[in-house]
């Protein structure tokens, strides 16, 4: 749980500090095999930073928003599969409000909302900026999020929106229509997602690409999902959020509100929704271990086995291996893989966890074998398991192994065995590496009981 965040009222003079809602939402698929549902796209470092290593886009998008405002409020709405990768990526002590369900986005910002007031103090009276958490922009982006925020501080209308202008006649955005083309207008009305001649009398028009990024003042917030949803605080909605009717913030209260503004946006803004756009945003051709010929045109490897990847020839093209799989698409095909993608079944190979993570090596009819490597200073849960027995080889640093209560230290070239109903876990005290063997007739991940620790 975060603390209560120092709370910045708006009296002349004082800096108005920005309250910041990052949507984290969906499964990703995409962008398989790198992406799963559990490791949504957002998480896929992909970003070349000025040290040379890789962020992830909600790692960029973090720090971004820290170089514009570092006193900001950031809370991530998502669901409870995303939280163990945001804690990876983020560390603990990000700010998050889970669902237990997916309902759409206005019951998720109607319960980030209340999150806001309940759990973390934020008055009122007070702006929240709304946005998803996976957009490619630059610094400037977060400077008119920041401008949207005092906007919406001012209240001079309800609700004030963020529009990118658009760079060509896109099908895949709806438009929002403004009175005026001055950076801020009064909004005429909101147009679904159009076709091509559509769209470009809507840009002869004016309109910008709704991006999904809004401000308002709390209180105007919690008063509509109020007339939405009966419900008292947090903790009431957060009770019944399951029984919640699935509908979106556009639909629920957008579209239906009379007193709205919009922003323009004239900066870099991209959805890097597919295998196409993505690569678009990639600073080198290749990330991980991968040759490309001079005959190479226009192609793009990210590549995370330990294995090489060679490409000979090949032009608009992208070439993906993970231990989820590989896929090799023309650029333009790539936005299509999700039907093919949906027939894909099996378990997930890869996942991030709140102390490190892990990766299958081997699946048999009565084994799995595993690759865990904890992050110094964490722990996984306390736990048992019912259906199997399970065995650490431990491959390189030290920690603690608990079972049954019991401590002994592990280090490089220890074998550990839990026998099935053992409590066990293991404290890395620098990263630990670790080869886990799990032996079974029945394994899954809903063998698991938890405990406190001892």
């Amino acid at each position: 749980m975060c603390l209560r965040p120092e709370v910045c009222r708006h009296r002349k003079g004082m800096v108005i500090k920005m309250n910041i809602i990052l949507l984290s939402g969906g499964s990703g698929k995409r962008l398989w095999p790198l992406s799963n549902d559990i490791r949504s796209k957002q998480f896929i470092k992909i970003f070349k930073k000025q040290d040379g290593e890789f962020e992830s886009m909600v790692q960029r998008v973090y720090s971004q928003i820290r170089e514009v405002d570092p006193g900001a409020t950031v809370t991530i709405a998502t669901s409870k599969s995303q939280v163990s990768s945001i804690h990876n990526q983020l560390g603990e002590e990000a700010s998050v409000c889970v669902e237990p369900c997916r309902r759409d986005t206005f019951p998720a910002i109607a319960l980030a909302s209340a999150y806001l007031r309940d759990v973390l103090g934020i008055g009122e009276e007070e702006p929240v900026v709304v946005c998803p958490v996976d957009p490619y922009v630059e610094r400037d982006y977060f400077e008119a999020v920041k401008k949207l925020s005092d906007l919406a501080a001012k209240g001079e209308s309800n609700l004030a929106l963020l529009g990118m202008e658009p760079t060509y006649p896109s099908e895949k955005y709806g438009y929002v229509i403004p009175e005026e083309k001055s950076e801020v207008s009064r909004v005429v009305t909101f147009r679904e997602k159009p076709d091509v001649s559509t769209a470009q009398e809507y840009i002869r028009q004016g309109a910008l690409w709704n991006g999904g990024v809004f401000a308002y003042r709390l209180g105007y917030m919690l008063l509509k999902a109020a007339e939405l949803i009966d419900f008292t605080d947090y903790q009431d909605l957060l009770s019944r959020y399951d029984s919640l009717t699935r509908i979106s913030f556009d639909y629920a209260v957008a579209e239906k509100e009379s007193d709205i503004q919009v922003m323009r946006f004239q900066g870099k803004w991209k959805d890097l929704g597919t295998w196409n756009t993505l690569t678009e945003a990639m600073e080198d051709p290749c990330i991980g271990k991968a040759i490309l010929n001079e005959k190479c045109r226009n192609v793009h490897v990210v590549n995370e086995l330990d294995v090489p990847v060679l490409c000979m020839g090949l032009k608009d093209v992208v070439v993906s291996a993970s231990a989820e799989g590989i896929l090799v698409s023309d650029k333009e095909q790539s936005s299509h893989i999700k039907p093919f993608v949906d027939k894909i079944s099996q378990q997930v190979m890869f996942a991030d966890k709140s102390w490190g993570s892990f990766l299958v090596l081997d699946v048999e009819d009565e084994s799995m074998t595993i690759k865990v490597t904890l992050k110094q200073g964490n722990r996984m849960n306390y736990h048992s398991h019912e259906r199997r027995d399970e065995v650490w080889t431990v491959i390189s640093g030290c920690g603690q192994a608990i079972l049954d209560g019991k401590e002994q230290v592990i280090r490089a070239g220890d074998v550990v065995r839990m026998n099935a109903g053992c409590r066990h876990t293991v404290i890395a005290r620098t990263e630990l590496r670790l080869i886990e063997v799990q032996l079974g007739r029945d394994i899954n991940v809903h063998d698991k009981i938890k405990y406190d620790m001892p």
